[in-house]
């Protein structure tokens, strides 16, 4: 089977663009999922249109895939860890030994945020504690908040929330260097400064912290909290081994009007490209390349 199109990456960016090429309906499209990311981490998104009391990663996740679904396009659960052109397209391997022929591809496999396994953590995310200050950032308004991070990259997200919080504390987890100059912004901006390891997040009513017992025993209060260590893992193999042009970051490099890459019939969406890391951008990602898609196979299929 040649699927017109292999979306790989089942979160927000990929399920935007099945719907959109679903409703089309002339292409066959197969998304390949993992059934990690992410979304599925998040307990609450509050930024999105139409839902203010906020919904789940992994709800928004299951009803993208029925309405998928409702337009014919398949869905697998598999993860894909070899690329190569074929022919006139290309061929995915999967991990559980599955071969994926398509004419053309759209990647939209996102980053993995880099965190510690601190207990109580992951039960927190989106309810009350975030890693995005431009999607949660309205959160700890007035709330004593804690950011707990790793050097430098956990003082530039304590010093960008400093002024929305009513107090705020950074746990510099892993004790990594601070610069001096960020201790200097960090002192005049009322911030309270710790070096030590988070032993487990103390959390209740469904995930929402309560603070952070540390490794000499006392507990610091809180009431909202961010992360921030660093090194996010971007998953752009794929498109290395196809090929495409990366940034320096690792992110994807694309066409902004189209979202094509450098590879032609090679598309990309969401985190894994180089823009803002909003749940919202990544839709909007998929529905372009999307559109963008369906104009190629039209072209190909009509000349």
């Amino acid at each position: 089977m040649i699927y017109d199109c292999l979306i790989i990456g089942g979160g927000m960016a990929g399920l935007q663009a099945a719907i959109q090429l679903g409703r089309y309906s002339v292409h066959r499209i197969l998304v390949v999922d993992a059934g990690t990311g992410r979304s599925t981490l998040c307990r609450e998104y509050h930024n999105l249109l139409g839902f203010p009391e906020g919904i789940s990663g992994e709800e928004l996740r299951s009803r993208g895939r029925r309405q998928a679904e409702s337009f014919g396009v398949e869905f697998t659960e598999d993860r894909i860890v070899q690329a190569e052109k074929a022919n006139e397209g290309f061929r995915f391997t999967g991990a559980s030994g599955s071969r994926y022929e398509c004419r053309t591809v759209l990647l939209a496999t996102g980053l993995s945020d880099r965190y510690p396994d601190i207990p109580g953590l992951e039960p927190t995310f989106g309810r009350s504690v975030y890693v995005c200050p431009d999607c949660d950032g309205y959160e700890i308004q007035d709330r004593n908040t804690l950011v707990i991070g790793s050097g430098n990259p956990g003082a530039n997200m304590a010093l960008l929330m400093a002024e929305r919080a009513r107090s705020l504390i950074y746990i510099n987890h892993e004790k990594a260097h601070v610069d001096e100059e960020k201790h200097r912004l960090m002192h005049q901006a009322g911030i309270r400064y710790m070096e030590q390891e988070v032993t487990e997040i103390i959390h209740e009513n469904d995930g929402y912290i309560q603070g952070a017992m540390l490794e000499d025993g006392s507990l610091v209060e809180a009431e909202r909290g961010f992360i921030a260590f660093g090194g996010n893992h971007v998953h752009s193999e794929l498109a290395e081994q196809l090929g495409v042009e990366l940034h320096h970051n690792r992110h994807v490099e694309a066409n902004p009007r189209s979202k094509m890459t450098n590879v032609e019939h090679v598309w990309t969406a969401g985190d894994l490209g180089v823009h803002s890391e909003l749940v919202t951008a990544a839709m909007g990602d998929g529905a372009i390349a999307a559109v963008w898609i369906n104009k190629t196979l039209r072209k190909l299929e009509h000349g």
